[in-house]
């Protein structure tokens, strides 16, 4: 759930971006999506347009604009940075969809997705907000969270604390199933300097090509990529 700021006119037009990122959409599935009046929604969705932030794709639908990419051009995380240095090999390596997630509060967002060039695919788009009640990403984020936020978030999950115990002992986590239908996916840590876990890096994609244990296919790989990560930073 994104935070509310007090500030009405601002979290619409954040929540107006949000929804547009999950795909692009018209105004009536906005409003859906959204929950605003219809010409609210087009208030908002048109002003986004004209400052370049929302654009129209070939079918008139909204999607996210160039504007967007050109302020992240300027956003100086080493985090993203060493995302994109070490994710492509990944890909390449499993040719799986590979991610990487931050946790905020309860929940996780995809701050890097990168998808193999062809075939079915698990499709993250970045900047997605998911809640960390289930799949492999959510359980490596979680079990090395406060015990609060473990706490908020465990009597709606899809696996227990004895799970977050195991996802520790061993370094990382799977899921079939979990999160999607017919998505499998295996995850690990991605920890700071000092040792800290700051996010949770993630190979997904078809159980098909998967398979029901991922993690024994994947996880000396992405552990790999997890240390890489760590190195860069």
């Amino acid at each position: 759930m994104r935070q509310d700021s007090g500030i009405g006119v601002l979290d619409k037009a954040l929540g107006v971006l949000h929804s547009v990122a999950e795909s692009p959409c018209g105004l009536a599935e906005l409003c859906d999506r959204t929950g605003l009046p219809r010409a609210t929604a087009h208030r908002l969705a048109a002003g986004l347009e004209v400052h370049r932030l929302l654009t129209r794709d070939t079918e008139g639908r909204w999607q996210l604009g160039p504007a967007l990419v050109e302020l992240a051009a300027h956003v100086n995380d080493p985090l993203l940075a060493a995302g994109t240095a070490v994710l492509p090999r990944l890909r390449e390596i499993t040719g799986e969809s590979v991610q990487l997630y931050r946790r905020e509060g309860t929940s996780r967002i995809c701050v890097v997705a990168l998808e193999p060039p062809a075939g079915l695919r698990d499709t993250v788009p970045v900047g997605v907000r998911m809640p960390m009640t289930a799949g492999s990403g959510a359980k490596v984020l979680l079990a090395y969270s406060d015990h609060a936020t473990q706490q908020a978030v465990l009597p709606g999950a899809k696996f227990s604390d004895r799970t977050l115990a195991e996802v520790r002992r061993r370094g990382w986590a799977q899921s079939v199933a979990e999160r999607e239908p017919g998505v499998a996916s295996v995850s690990a840590p991605v920890r700071d300097p000092k040792g800290a876990v700051i996010a949770a890096i993630s190979v997904s994609g078809p159980i098909d090509r998967m398979g029901r244990r991922p993690g024994e296919r994947w996880a000396t790989d992405l552990l790999a990529a997890s240390d890489a990560l760590t190195r860069r930073l």
